[in-house]
């Protein structure tokens, strides 16, 4: 075998350009192929994580009226839907693929939050002890919650660094005192994720998702939640998973855990209540989907070129065996049995295309590239589509040199060594 490698190497080696017009099918076939299938790669992730956010692999629980959100701002708390307990969240703990949750409540562009004269327009959150940690939330300055906030029911609030910004504009905003529904709060801290997930609005649906987001937040403690709201509301609930191919089993797990522990099924507008998680998995699949079919259809058109590639191929191996008639027989005459003939050119035709195979996964790397920072589309190279090129463009040497193997294999020795 090794001796048919190094015989083939040196009949490539000893006629170049020959060589190199006959890969360039495969070259352009394999590029174009991993091209392709980076870029899609790339484009997937994309979407995922423009849906899912910076990897906290997080899942939204929250309660519905209908088909939307049910917002206390403005709809009564309805009768029947318990708030989510400790004892709650112990179970929630048990289900496969949670590591972590948090109760929290929110109130979205609340217009009762002021500092000075300065009015906040972003979201207002009551938060239990474990929420910073499901979303990687660290305190920069200040303080974060401590038990004692807890226990003793203190109006303390941390903020976010943009209601920061936009309320105190580069003043150290830790000691100030906020007006939360006509209550005074002092802040503790200032909080700012691990990594700051800036998603790609390309729609009204993307808007709703993230708007929450974009304005600035406040956090107080779940404890001291109802001294503004006057009142025990239902909380939502967000689960940390231990993998981002969790996240839609256990958002259901969840969601269907507490929806049996509502006792009314309707509101008193007749709609009804039911907490229902987010599963932007779900959505970043649907996506990728729609768009699966132009990318199967762009590859079959990629492949094309190494159909052409491998007849390439098969034409210059013909050729090749024109040309070393003599050798063969020769060989015969020598004693070389067809088997040894056949694998010798089948080793030939392999290692040209082998050659071109990895030639057109670096091409396709590089092209790769280019296009990500010309066209500023995300690629993700694929270790196994480039392992499955190199191996798929062997397999081409062996299937189009086929032919022109057994074609060597079956010459004559005598007429062999007779030709000119």
């Amino acid at each position: 075998m090794f001796e048919n490698i190094s015989l083939a190497l040196q009949g490539i080696f000893s006629h170049k350009l020959r060589s190199l017009l006959t890969m360039l099918g495969i070259i352009i076939g394999i590029a174009a192929i991993i091209t392709i299938v980076s870029t899609i790669k790339g484009t997937n992730e994309q979407i995922k994580q423009n849906l899912i956010g910076s990897g906290t692999d997080a899942v939204n629980i929250e309660l519905y009226q209908g088909d939307g959100r049910i917002n206390f701002q403005w709809n009564p708390v309805p009768e029947g839907v318990p708030v989510i307990s400790e004892k709650d969240v112990e179970e929630i703990l048990k289900f496969e693929g949670v590591s972590n949750a948090a109760t929290y409540t929110r109130r979205e562009y609340s217009d009762n939050v002021f500092y000075k004269n300065k009015a906040f327009s972003g979201s207002l959150y009551g938060i239990d002890k474990n929420y910073f940690d499901v979303y990687n939330y660290f305190v920069e300055q200040g303080r974060s919650f401590v038990e004692d906030d807890f226990t003793k029911f203190r109006k303390v609030a941390i903020i976010d660094k943009d209601t920061s910004q936009t309320l105190f504009q580069g003043e150290n905003p830790v000691g100030k005192i906020l007006e939360i529904y006509n209550e005074p709060f002092t802040i503790i801290g200032v909080a700012e994720q691990r990594i700051k997930f800036k998603p790609v609005i390309n729609s009204f649906q993307d808007y709703m998702t993230y708007s929450g987001n974009s304005n600035g937040q406040i956090f107080v403690s779940s404890a001291a939640w109802p001294i503004i709201c006057m009142f025990d509301e239902p909380q939502n609930i967000v689960v940390k998973c231990t993998s981002t191919d969790e996240m839609t089993t256990a958002g259901k797990k969840t969601s269907d855990y507490l929806n049996t522990r509502i006792t009314a099924t309707q509101s008193e507008e007749g709609m009804e209540l039911a907490y229902k998680n987010d599963d932007l998995l779900k959505q970043a699949k649907q996506i990728q989907d729609l768009s699966a079919s132009t990318n199967n259809q762009l590859i079959l058109i990629a492949s094309i070129s190494l159909l052409v590639g491998g007849i390439g191929v098969m034409n210059i191996m013909l050729v090749s065996v024109t040309e070393r008639t003599k050798e063969i027989g020769l060989k015969k005459a020598l004693g070389a049995r067809r088997k040894r003939i056949l694998l010798q050119f089948l080793t030939e035709a392999s290692v040209l295309t082998s050659i071109g195979g990895v030639l057109g996964v670096l091409a396709g790397i590089a092209l790769s590239q280019i296009i990500s920072k010309i066209s500023m589309t995300p690629v993700a190279i694929s270790p196994l589509a480039t392992v499955i090129a190199v191996v798929f463009s062997t397999v081409i040497g062996v299937v189009f040199g086929i032919i022109p193997a057994m074609k060597a294999s079956k010459l004559n020795p005598i007429d062999a060594l007779r030709s000119e």
